[in-house]
């Protein structure tokens, strides 16, 4: 292994911690809150899921010798966010977590359920998840509405970076923040001590609490979003690059560390998606199998950041919570546009999807139940009656 190990892997793999840590760290902490989490819950979900998500790649990658990136579910943190919280509180939510987990790893070893996450259509997933996204996406203008000299340089620095490079935007725009919010915003005088004394890492247990609506509004919801848009595209963006990898084992193992994670606050670890491009590409070596190495100093990346997660955590919380929110809504302005044009892209299942997305971004809960499950129910409910009309006429 060590004979099969690069400078470009290790440029690669450190570059890859810091986007996908950067990039998206922003959402989990308002997902976990959004659900009822404290800030030290919320720093230690935080922080294991960096940490399981850095544990998760290394042994994969070692087992496999092949370039199988992870990360936490982001989607499933805008999902979270735009939930709220359920009755029951952030206890409730570990018990969707816990749920979920299970499910990932049913998902990887029995088959007949990973067949129906894939028969899911694809339509009312990626509808599922623009509603999910849209409510986020508004943070950007609100931030700016809120204070112009706070918002505008998250925004401004987003649009410049991005204008020259994609991969980029959402680390300047976190930049911007850092920066209005150490001269913008007026601090306690105890604020650096406050940052100081969480250096040392630090865990919450959370003991887990199991009802229908965690079930309903939490597990199966994050489960489904997570493998329709996190598991499932990470295992084709690997057989793009010329991988075959077997995804059942892959999925099982993300949903073991989803598990472990869940009762300290983590909500799911799943197979990446958008880093796992820049692991699996030439870029992070010209021989395909010497790559597994920048995925591996990937995940040492991200075991690093978990451990600094409640300072960042603690630097965060001394900023309007509109501020962090404008970042999260920027980085997820692709994955909504993606999703949104997927889910109305055929015309034969556009109202249906209309349906879901909209019942969706309402964010209207019944019987405890969130939006995003009703939305898709409803759409499902619209697509069936499509399909069985025409039958009827014939």
């Amino acid at each position: 292994m060590l004979r099969e190990f690069s400078l470009q892997s290790l440029f690669m793999g450190l570059l890859t911690a810091f986007v996908g840590f950067a990039s998206s760290f922003a959402i989990v902490l308002h997902g976990l809150t959004g659900v009822g989490a404290t800030e030290a819950q919320a720093a230690s979900g935080l922080m294991v899921l960096s940490v399981a998500t850095g544990l998760c790649a290394i042994v994969l990658s070692i087992a496999t010798r092949l370039p199988v990136s992870i990360a936490w579910s982001t989607p499933g943190a805008a999902l979270l966010a735009s939930s709220g919280a359920v009755e029951g509180g952030f206890n409730t939510a570990v018990g969707g977590f816990l749920i979920c987990g299970v499910l990932i790893i049913l998902a990887g070893l029995w088959k007949p359920l990973g067949r129906a996450v894939a028969a899911i259509p694809a339509p009312l997933a990626n509808a599922m998840l623009a509603g999910v996204l849209i409510g986020l996406c508004f943070a950007p203008v609100k931030a700016v509405g809120f204070n112009p000299l706070f918002g505008l340089p998250i925004v401004l620095a987003w649009v410049i970076v991005g204008s020259i490079n994609r991969l980029f935007a959402v680390p300047a725009a976190l930049l911007a923040f850092a920066l209005v919010l150490t001269f913008g915003v007026d601090m306690p005088a105890d604020a650096m001590a406050r940052i100081s004394a969480t250096l040392v890492p630090h865990v919450e247990w959370v003991h887990p609490n199991f009802t229908i609506a965690g079930l309903v509004s939490i597990a199966l919801p994050l489960f489904i979003v997570t493998m329709a848009s996190q598991n499932i595209p990470g295992i084709a963006v690997l057989k793009v690059n010329g991988y075959e990898p077997k995804p059942g084992p892959l999925f099982a193992m993300t949903g073991v560390f989803s598990v472990l994670s869940a009762p300290f606050g983590g909500h799911a670890v799943n197979l990446a998606a958008i880093t796992a491009a820049m692991c699996a590409g030439e870029d992070a070596h010209r021989d395909p199998s010497r790559r597994y190495w920048a995925v591996i100093v990937a995940g040492v990346g991200y075991i690093i950041f978990g451990l600094l997660a409640a300072a960042v955590t603690a630097f965060v919380s001394l900023a309007p919570p509109v501020l962090i929110q404008a970042v999260a809504g920027l980085a997820l302005i692709g994955a909504f546009s993606g999703s949104a044009m997927a889910a109305f892209k055929e015309a034969d299942s556009r109202e249906a999807a209309a349906v879901t997305f909209l019942v969706t971004a309402s964010g209207v809960s019944f019987a405890g139940i969130s939006g995003a499950f009703w939305g898709l129910m409803a759409g499902g409910l619209m697509l069936a009656l499509a399909r069985f009309t025409p039958l009827r006429r014939r």
